[in-house]
């Protein structure tokens, strides 16, 4: 069995040519009409793919249109390239959709951002179940009773509904509600957490013969590794500030890309990975036409596949803007900003306004974005300069106080409990446990979990024998 360091290493050099990839794809051109970009995408971290319901019991929500049995526990997610990750629901209204595709991202980019119970969520997250696995002990400190992983992960879940949804729900089992009880009462407020891996700026750009940067890495990982896009013109560079090369960075290194003087106009990127543990409480928010999926937050995570990108626009003369975006929840818009690196004033147009941004200085422009609503937004300029971006504003809880949606989990609610543990993954997604905790399922259900383990083993190796 391959050690967690060893792990980390295949799972960065299967997603090398694929990533590289990626951002070759997401550059933006100045100067030519650029292919539609995600803003989402300038968030780095993990990306991430929705497997469903796996450790719940059963809750009941209050609301104006009577009381509803749903499923409440801990959500599996499968990692791109590489990982497993643990989470709970933070918005009990709106429904899940199946194979949801989620990014992490921070918490003002969630229905977290004007939240004041924000921080306590975390803190039930880092003393409860699953960071907290020794369920007798946790059994203790509440006065619950005996605890399961189900009863535990339900108990948890409710007790954070009160606060990322401000609803009235009880958990079904009585040790369950007693456990909620005491993470609501018991909670303090903490800070958020970092991000795994972002770059910033996620855009730079400037005039060939120089370097043009900084971008700096921020990351909870020891070392991440640095690459050029596949199609990186010749004599490009990615250095660091004393203008060597470099192939690796660590938290707060400062990366450039070197243009040589005489080089023709143009574009590229960069692309950082890491192997490394997603800090408990990020917030994962769905992406693309899984946009309105209901938002969760990280309550364990093994050592998963992060990634970020960073594009490059350099020119001889002339305007030489960087355009960037990012959802703005307090504001209830995207920011679009741009910069301007060259040696004459950039105009261009956005949302039927013109705008001039001269050498040297940079503008924010918040595009107002209704709620839930998807958007377009196109940046145009001299030249055929052509950006857009687009995505769907989901900034907000689906609604509190009102009637709850028929499906806040892809797992009906039925019976008096419910759900399953996923057996042992062969991972560390409790920081403070070990994945031997989880006890084996009886029976049939050992069966289908090894069968399914299987299958995923032998695909993933295909598949990244494909990539190599």
């Amino acid at each position: 069995m391959l050690s967690m360091k060893g792990r980390g290493a295949a799972r960065l050099a299967a997603a090398a040519v694929a990533s590289g990839l990626l951002a070759a794809g997401a550059i933006a051109t100045a100067g030519t009409a650029a292919a539609d970009d995600p803003a989402t995408s300038q968030d780095g971290g993990a990306t991430a793919t929705l497997r469903g319901l796996k450790t719940f019991d059963q809750a009941v929500l209050h609301g104006r249109g009577g009381d509803q049995r749903v499923g409440a526990g801990l959500f599996e997610m499968s990692v791109d390239n590489g990982g497993t990750l643990q989470t709970y629901c933070i918005d009990v209204h709106n429904p899940t959709q199946q194979q949801a595709r989620y990014q992490e991202v921070s918490w003002g980019k969630s229905s977290l951002h004007d939240n004041p119970d924000a921080g306590k969520i975390r803190w039930i997250l880092q003393n409860s179940y699953p960071q907290v696995n020794d369920l007798a002990a946790l059994s203790a400190k509440a006065g619950s009773g005996q605890l399961t992983e189900k009863t535990a992960a339900a108990g948890t879940q409710v007790a954070i509904w009160r606060f990322s949804d401000h609803v009235k729900v009880d958990a079904v089992d009585p040790a369950a509600e007693k456990l909620a009880d005491y993470l609501e009462k018991s909670a303090q407020t903490v800070s958020e957490p970092k991000a795994s891996l972002t770059l910033t700026p996620p855009a730079v750009s400037g005039k060939s013969g120089t370097k043009i940067g900084p971008v700096t890495v921020h990351t909870n990982a020891d070392s991440v590794t640095i690459a050029p896009a596949a199609d990186v013109p010749a004599g490009v560079k990615i250095v660091g500030k004393d203008g060597k090369p470099v192939t690796s960075a660590a938290d707060g290194s400062q990366l450039f890309f070197d243009v040589p003087k005489g080089a023709a106009d143009g574009t590229t990127s960069l692309t950082a990975q890491a192997a490394t543990k997603v800090p408990v409480g990020r917030a994962f928010t769905g992406i693309g036409e899984h946009a309105k999926s209901q938002t969760q937050i990280l309550a364990g995570s093994s050592e998963s596949t992060v990634s970020a990108a960073a594009t490059v626009s350099w020119k001889k003369q002339g305007a030489i803007p960087a355009i960037t975006a990012e959802k703005d929840c307090a504001k209830g818009g995207v920011d679009v900003t741009a910069s301007n690196k060259g040696d004459e004033a950039f105009r261009f147009q956005l949302s039927g306004k013109d705008y001039e941004v001269a050498p040297g200085a940079s503008k924010t422009v918040t595009v107002p974005v209704g709620e839930d609503q998807p958007y377009q937004i196109t940046i145009t300029g001299a030249g055929g300069f052509k950006k857009t971006f687009s995505g769907v504003l989901d900034c907000k809880t689906a609604g509190s106080g009102g009637q709850p949606s028929a499906h806040p989990s892809p797992a009906p609610a039925g019976g008096t409990s419910g759900g399953s543990t996923t057996g042992g993954h062969g991972t560390d997604l409790a920081e403070t446990g070990s994945s031997n905790a989880t006890p084996v399922i009886a029976g049939v259900a050992v069966a289908l979990v090894v069968v399914g383990g299987a299958a995923v083993f032998f695909l993933r190796k295909k598949k990244t024998g494909q990539s190599a």
